[in-house]
């Protein structure tokens, strides 16, 4: 596993004094707001002095970045946060450990594909199976679906809604 995970996006300059706008990729901005403490890929801290939300982007100021000069120079890096620095309730995953893993069947232990992408609809989180034959189907990420995650065994079981995956054949 990765210990650092992509967190934002540094898009633009906002105002005079080298603050910066983050368009997040978390579940929401307040998240993203949280961390005195950010990376980018190297690994380098980056120190974040103040954050905000702003509708659905994050204004933050970086120590050490003081003008609009210094702030544009970051833009379109990438920003990550240190899973450990991350305490997630139980039931709760980051995306890219879902990314990957073997959906199957709860019951049967048919092997419907692989997790490929999780899409965010408000109401729930969608995860896109890519079967073997390359075809793409969505399931809901509710507890009636998603009968057990398990990330070391790279594995999800699932009881899928009547009809799903009908048409499918069984991938081995």
């Amino acid at each position: 596993m990765n210990r650092f995970l992509e967190a934002g996006k540094i898009v633009s300059v906002f105002g005079l004094k080298g603050e910066v706008k983050v368009q997040p990729w978390c579940d929401t901005t307040d998240f993203l707001c949280g961390f005195d403490t950010l990376y980018y890929k190297s690994g380098t801290a980056v120190e974040i002095e103040s954050s905000r939300t702003a509708k659905n982007i994050v204004v933050m100021k970086i120590k050490g970045v003081d003008s609009v000069e210094e702030a544009q120079k970051l833009r379109n890096r990438i920003l990550y946060i240190d899973r450990n620095d991350v305490e997630l309730e139980d039931g709760c995953y980051f995306v890219q450990d879902l990314i990957g893993l073997s959906v199957v069947d709860a019951d049967s232990g048919r092997i419907y594909g692989e997790l490929t992408e999780v899409s965010q609809t408000g109401a729930n989180d969608v995860y896109h199976i890519k079967s073997g034959d390359g075809k793409t189907y969505y399931i809901p990420a509710i507890p009636q679906v998603v009968a057990e995650t398990d990330i070391a065994g790279g594995i999800m079981k699932i009881t899928p809604l009547q009809g799903l995956f009908d048409d499918t054949e069984e991938v081995r």
